[in-house]
């Protein structure tokens, strides 16, 4: 990525505390374009984004179903685009279950803690709060690894395992019932069963964060309570917005920040909104109603994609993407939100939280300081 501004104006950014990703002249009004894009920041959004830890509590590297991605090597822009991403440290987890749930967890392991390895120069991988601070100051992404689902923990001394080979989040349920507890679609609304309670013990002895969620109403309220230390809904919306299984009630999240956690708001395009167009500002609404609802410190942000969506996947995994979930999920023709789908789209969610009177205090927690507290709640 090209670099080439005039030095007063760097000058000047820097000023900001931005200098390092001005890359063309001021466009008008204090606003500037990022590399070469055609989207324009304002300096203040571009200042928040270079101070803030920004942790996006559920990001995939790249979507793509082909079993030899993470083998092959970043190309040049993929790299660039991370590095102008603004984000700080991303939670990459995937939905696994049913019979060989460990084998896949394994190989999830492996191949995605080995794509960082491979990849040193962009990605460091995360086992400590210490880790994301070091991937700020090095200019890297840090990479939290997680599964979203349990399936894996096939008796509780498995919770220590797998967080020794670096597993730091772990949703108790996907969307089906397992042993723990139910899913979001499930028919069957159950609650934790007794092996969910020694799940759930074990995960905070070992210091690793529970999620719930893609988990049922009754299964997400009683992990609030059977567990000690805060958890989390690392991506989800606001049902009270959107009558849609995938999201909380405000009774959960109620019951979520009076224990201390906190919820990642998702940008996928059927839990934001049933109505069209679904923009950006849809996706913030539901940051504003967490936030009038319990407070500030209980909302950030959990985009459930990677760096660009998925409306640019191949067709064939588009298709086996909607296949693979059931009717209740109503996905519609768009699956990103519009605004929310490019590699910067961190400055336009900052944009449109200044545009909302949030201070650049406030801001930073949303963008991941609220989450970054949470994991140095949770993990040893």
């Amino acid at each position: 990525m090209a670099y080439g501004p005039k030095r007063g104006r760097r000058d000047f950014m820097k000023a900001a505390g931005a200098g390092a990703l001005l890359s063309v002249p001021m466009i008008n009004l204090g606003y500037y374009r990022l590399g070469a894009s055609e989207r324009t920041y304002s300096a203040r959004a571009i200042g928040i984004v270079e101070r803030a830890m920004v942790l996006d509590m559920l990001a995939i590297p790249k979507i793509d179903f082909r079993p030899e991605v993470h083998a092959k090597p970043m190309t040049a822009q993929e790299k660039a685009e991370f590095r102008a991403s603004g984000i700080t440290g991303i939670h990459n987890a995937v939905g696994i279950g049913g019979p060989g749930s460990r084998e896949q967890a394994l190989e999830f392991l492996a191949a995605w803690q080995g794509y960082a390895g491979r990849n040193s120069d962009v990605f460091s991988l995360v086992g400590l709060v210490s880790d994301l601070e070091r991937a700020k100051a090095e200019g890297k992404v840090g990479m939290i690894m997680g599964l979203q689902n349990a399936d894996q923990f096939e008796r509780a001394s498995d919770v220590q395992f797998f967080y020794n080979l670096g597993l730091r989040c772990a949703q108790l349920t996907y969307n089906s019932l397992n042993r723990i507890g139910s899913g979001a679609t499930e028919r069957v609304n159950a609650g934790i069963s007794d092996f969910g309670v020694l799940i759930i013990e074990a995960m905070n002895e070992a210091g690793m964060l529970i999620d719930v969620s893609h988990s049922g109403d009754q299964t997400t309220l009683d992990a609030v309570e059977l567990s000690p230390r805060p958890i989390s809904f690392t991506h989800s919306n606001c049902r009270a917005l959107n009558e849609h299984p995938r999201n909380k009630t405000d009774e959960m999240i109620l019951k979520l920040a009076a224990k201390g956690g906190v919820m990642g708001i998702t940008g996928v395009r059927n839990f934001v909104s049933q109505r069209e167009p679904t923009t950006i500002v849809d996706y913030v609404n539901h940051i504003d109603h967490v936030v009038r609802l319990v407070g500030i410190e209980h909302v950030g942000i959990g985009t459930d994609s990677d760096l660009n969506g998925y409306d640019d996947m191949p067709a064939d995994q588009n298709t086996m993407l909607r296949n693979a979930y059931k009717d209740s999920y109503a996905f519609r023709e768009k699956i990103d939100v519009d605004g929310f789908d490019h590699p910067r789209k961190i400055y336009d969610l900052t944009e449109e939280l200044i545009r909302r009177n949030y201070s650049d205090e406030n801001i930073e927690l949303v963008l991941g300081g609220n989450f970054a507290r949470l994991l140095r709640a949770t993990w040893k």
